[in-house]
């Protein structure tokens, strides 16, 4: 197993090993969720996560339709994992959050109409201007 968690500790997602499914996310809500240029999520099965601790819910309408579900934690703000409308059964856990790298790179880059022009994303030639 291997775990990501917040900037405290006190919520964290324990996963199976690395996700078969990475996705760089550049859309302006990603890019404000994180603070960064684009953000990246390692998707699983929800059957295989295991989240303890408590967590905060911000929820939008996704730009392809259905809601988008951020859970954070309370105490220190880090945002650990969320949930899609679109992707039913799966949650996608922040790659940051992952205390060792070893998530592979990510097989998607989407919303490629709002990168940055500096920031660069190998993505396996699976390049989208808009969502997945």
């Amino acid at each position: 197993m291997i775990e990501a968690r917040c900037s405290c500790g006190a919520l964290t997602v324990q996963a199976p090993g690395p996700s078969r499914l990475v996705v760089a996310c550049h859309c302006t809500e990603c890019q404000r969720r994180t603070g960064a240029p684009f953000g990246a999520g390692a998707f699983y099965p929800a059957e295989e996560l295991r989240i303890a601790g408590a967590a905060r819910e911000f929820a939008r309408e996704g730009a392809t339709g259905g809601m988008v579900r951020t859970r954070f934690c309370p105490d220190c703000g880090s945002s650990v994992y969320w949930t899609a409308d679109r992707a039913p059964g799966f949650v996608a856990v922040a790659v940051g959050c992952f205390a060792e790298a070893g998530q592979p790179r990510p097989a998607r880059s989407v919303w490629e109409q709002a990168r940055h022009g500096w920031v660069q994303v190998d993505a396996d030639g699976h390049h989208r201007q808009g969502g997945a």
